[in-house]
């Protein structure tokens, strides 16, 4: 298994460091064009949420990310220094009264672009997983 692990101050320009980190990882671990789509968006919209919802852009807290990679798997973590929020009940961005809303997807966007979410620590960190068939224990094929 390996593991990475980068902090950034919260900061929205700050999210060229994590595109820079995913496009790093593409190229050690090999994974395919079409999966690397659905990682920039779900990892970016979860670090910019951190940054955004769960620090309030306070540029003293730090916004974490980890990469694990696993056999058949990668599992990135994203936290943050807030106070989390109720992840149970959010309101669904498809419905007829939210379709204006210019915010409120990012989320639901996450959970369609992964293979798993997960919230944890009252949602002050968030796991994304995506199966990436034949990798194997943190190696390419």
């Amino acid at each position: 298994m390996n593991q990475v692990k980068i902090q950034i101050p919260s900061l929205i320009e700050n999210i060229r460091v994590i595109e820079s980190f995913i496009d790093n990882s593409k190229d050690e671990f090999e994974f395919e064009d079409d999966i690397y789509g659905n990682i920039m968006v779900a990892v970016t919209e979860s670090v910019n949420n951190a940054i955004r919802h769960g620090n309030k852009f306070d540029k003293d807290k730090n916004v974490y990310l980890t990469l694990q990679v696993e056999e058949n798997k990668l599992l990135f973590e994203v936290a943050d220094e807030g106070p989390g929020f109720d992840y149970e009940n959010l309101p669904d961005p498809t419905a007829p009264e939210n379709l204006e809303n210019p915010g409120g997807r990012g989320i639901f966007l996450m959970r369609n672009l992964c293979d798993e979410v997960n919230f944890l620590d009252e949602g002050k960190r968030v796991q994304l997983i995506f199966n990436i068939p034949n990798l194997e224990n943190g190696s390419p094929n």
